[in-house]
């Protein structure tokens, strides 16, 4: 897949596995995926998955959202989405540090889609302008979204019409991330 936000996730993809294993830890791991079904597992203990991301061929698409809520997707909410099965990966923007959220599998996918119609339903409620999640932070209350109307990378606090904007378009975003290592 040729697409500039395609491409620097999995630069970012490559520099988080090297961050992992530059640590000494190997693959990245967690005890949350354990007994999940995903072509990025390298391992399953019982106790912990190890896995990789991995590039999705076909191209995953968001479509079941854009037709349960009537909106067209930005094209970079898609890409980013689409492009490869992962774990969530722990990264920090600016000082600011958060898990980026993926797809581990298809079963994943689908309960991703159904978050983030239920996401674009409360919005449509409130009167606010779409946006699309990325990355959850410790706040509960803030992610780390994509504006659907202008594609600007954003800090968004939940129920309100409070948002920072971050980068201008997802690719400067990605490329300024840094990967963190937590252990499980």
């Amino acid at each position: 897949m040729n697409h500039p936000v395609a491409d620097a996730l999995f630069d970012f993809s490559s520099r988080f596995l090297q961050a992992w294993c530059d640590a000494g830890q190997g693959f990245p791991r967690s005890e949350d995926l354990v007994g999940l079904v995903s072509p990025c597992v390298e391992q399953d203990s019982g106790y912990e998955v190890t896995w990789k991301p991995v590039k999705r061929d076909p191209q995953g698409d968001l479509a079941a959202v854009e037709r349960g809520i009537e909106l067209r997707l930005h094209e970079d909410i898609k890409v980013f989405y689409g492009a490869q099965f992962s774990g969530d990966m722990a990264a920090s923007f600016r000082g600011l540090e958060f898990d980026l959220l993926q797809v581990f599998s298809e079963a994943d996918e689908k309960r991703l889609q159904e978050n983030i119609l239920g996401h674009l339903v409360m919005q449509r409620r409130l009167k606010q302008k779409p946006t699309v999640f990325i990355g959850v932070l410790d706040d509960e209350d803030k992610v780390i979204a994509i504006c659907n109307l202008t594609g600007q990378v954003i800090l968004e606090t939940l129920g309100k019409d409070s948002r920072e904007v971050l980068t201008a378009d997802v690719e400067t975003f990605l490329q300024e991330l840094q990967p963190v290592v937590r252990g499980c």
